[in-house]
């Protein structure tokens, strides 16, 4: 059975060989069952999906199979049999035989699976020996097939590399060839995209779906992205709060879905082509930002005397402006620049060009004059963890920015910050918890107040809702077109997910190597895409239908292109033409050589 079986109403197969079988699998801490009585079949060459919310269950089911839970949590019933045998009554010592050999396990990170002194190759020769007792040049040979395998680019030399060295998909492709190099009968993947840009993520996926074919693992793919799903599985299993909820082929489970959990997780999908809201009018007003061809670039120092040899063109001639009241959105891949603009436009990096806050170039403030400034321009990070002080109380931190600026009263600080938790959504009582008592979403909602606070003009959303849950992203997302329309705020979106940049932005730039090659309303760019960057973009965002067949997209090859150019060097300068009512696209025959 493939992914490519699906068929709209099929119901689900009889399992053929079945090599995985899970059966009544409770697993607690004391006090709470964090899976409760799950039962599946994974035949050989089969792919189950396992879909939920954060805090479903997922990991913890896949970690049990694994053998790897930590000491406070135990299985309380049931049993995982691989072919018949029982892994929940092995020893370690068996279990560690298994574990990589039979069964693999790709997880989410993979810089914190790899250790970052050692090379790629040794990593990879040690998973082999450690399972085969081959001679080293035998293991070495098995280690650079398995880097072949996952078709990344020189081989050879990624034997040599560190980890640090390597993209994010690179680093994926390398724990694929490292639980493949073994040719396990199971294969589970923990959200293993959720961190990757949408065109490599598409490369990933195809690869897993190309070495199942070739191989005839078996894969379970945990994720809470609905449009993997619909393009990788062939059975989906739902769960909730650690039940199952419903299990069925993925076309039943996305045509005609039985579960009401199961119908709200695909209506809170973002959906290419399904940008709602009438254009937003062109205000006559000053803009709220102005970029004049901003350049960001960065030293980098080598040799003996450390002396500047290259330079990292993060940013390379940006221009654009942020209207009153409206979200304008920067897209494109991890390192193209759109968060590198974001922490010059608040001041973060320095810069080359002309930035204008309020009518105001950021080179010409005081220091003092700054800090007004910010009063005006306020930022939200990915991280909402990150971004909050654990041991302060989450209303300390919302009021914060007002302590800092000397405004109000303790009491009128308090007041502000009870009205801001209602307008985020969330109760009084609140402001007395800690950010760890609170689920992700609820954690970005007290970033999103933290930001008012000082009532901005503009608010930066740096990949605000990409580590979110598709259903809690979505309500993120309606909170921030209810705060634009009330209080009149304008957006800068920083995404690489261009599902969600049509549902929410007015005009919309795309990035590439620190340049912008397309830029133009939403219904110019989504519905007229012109540049092949942007068109690649859009071909590799998932569809959460089974019934979709995407066309084939052309395998990248070579070196990743690099904004790492050496001294007295720089990349080419590309001019946007106009195509029509502000539609500005990159055109080959435009271009000019970038002065260094």
């Amino acid at each position: 059975m493939s992914a490519n079986d699906k068929t709209a109403g099929a119901a689900v197969p009889a399992l053929p060989q079945s090599v995985l079988s899970v059966q009544g699998l409770t697993v607690s801490v004391p006090g709470q069952d964090l899976v409760k009585a799950l039962s599946f079949d994974l035949a050989k060459g089969e792919t189950l999906a396992i879909a939920g919310e954060s805090g479903s269950g997922k990991s913890i089911t896949s970690l049990t199979v694994m053998g790897l839970l930590p000491p406070q949590v135990q299985v309380t019933s049931g049993a995982v049999q691989l072919e018949g045998r029982d892994l929940l009554t092995l020893p370690e010592a068996q279990m560690r035989q298994i574990r990589g050999g039979r069964i693999a396990m790709i997880f989410q990170e993979p810089m914190t699976s790899l250790n970052p002194v050692m090379t790629i190759g040794a990593q990879l020769i040690e998973a082999i020996t450690a399972h085969e007792a081959l001679p080293r040049a035998e293991a070495r040979a098995r280690a650079l097939e398995a880097l072949t395998a996952v078709r990344i680019s020189q081989p050879e030399r990624r034997l040599r590399q560190y980890p640090h060295e390597l993209s994010g998909g690179m680093r994926q492709r390398v724990m694929i060839a490292m639980a493949l190099a073994l040719k396990p009968d199971v294969l589970i993947c923990d959200e293993p995209t959720t961190a990757l840009d949408v065109t490599v993520q598409r490369e990933v996926l195809d690869l897993l779906h190309d070495l199942q074919r070739q191989m005839g693992t078996a894969l379970i793919l945990i994720t809470h992205d609905m449009g993997v799903v619909a393009e990788m599985a062939d059975r989906v299993i739902i769960l909730r709060h650690g039940q199952m909820v419903e299990e069925g082929a993925v076309a039943q489970i996305f045509h005609a879905p039985q579960a009401q959990y199961t119908k709200d997780l695909l209506a809170a999908v973002p959906k290419m082509g399904k940008g709602e809201g009438a254009e937003l009018q062109i205000s006559v007003e000053p803009p709220i930002a102005r970029l004049t061809d901003v350049q960001v670039r960065f030293d980098l120092r080598g040799g003996l005397l450390q002396r500047v040899t290259h330079r990292v063109h993060a940013v390379e001639g940006v221009s654009f402006d942020i209207r009153a009241g409206e979200t304008f959105a920067l897209v494109g891949e991890s390192g193209c620049g759109k968060s590198t603009i974001a922490k010059a436009l608040v001041g973060l990096v320095p810069h080359q060009g002309r930035i204008e806050v309020g009518g105001q170039a950021l080179n010409a403030l005081s220091t003092a004059e700054r800090r007004r400034l910010t009063r005006d321009l306020q930022m939200v990070f990915q991280d909402p963890m990150a971004a909050l002080d654990p041991r302060m109380t989450v209303g300390d931190l919302v009021a914060e920015p007002l302590l800092i600026h000397g405004l109000g009263t303790p009491q009128e600080r308090a007041a502000r910050v009870a009205e801001l938790f209602a307008q985020v959504g969330l109760p009084p009582e609140a402001m007395q918890r800690y950010p760890h008592e609170f689920s992700g979403g609820q954690r970005q909602r007290i970033c999103i107040a933290r930001a008012l606070a000082l009532r901005p003009k503009l608010i930066i959303c740096d990949e605000s809702v990409s580590a979110l849950d598709v259903s809690v992203q979505a309500r993120v997302l309606a909170l921030l077109g209810d705060l634009k329309r009330d209080l009149g705020l304008s957006f800068l979106f920083i995404s690489h997910d261009m599902a969600v940049v049509e549902n929410i932005c007015d005009r919309v730039a795309v990035m590439y190597l620190g340049q912008i090659v397309e830029t133009g309303s939403r219904a110019q760019v989504f519905g007229n895409p012109q540049h092949p960057y942007t068109r690649r973009l859009m071909e590799a965002v998932p569809v959460p239908d089974p019934a979709h067949r995407r066309p084939p997209l052309p395998r990248l090859t070579g070196e990743v292109p690099s904004p790492i150019h050496p001294v007295g060097q720089g990349p080419q300068r590309v001019l946007l033409e106009d195509i029509g009512g502000g539609h500005l696209v990159a055109r080959a025959d435009a271009q000019s050589q970038a002065a260094a």
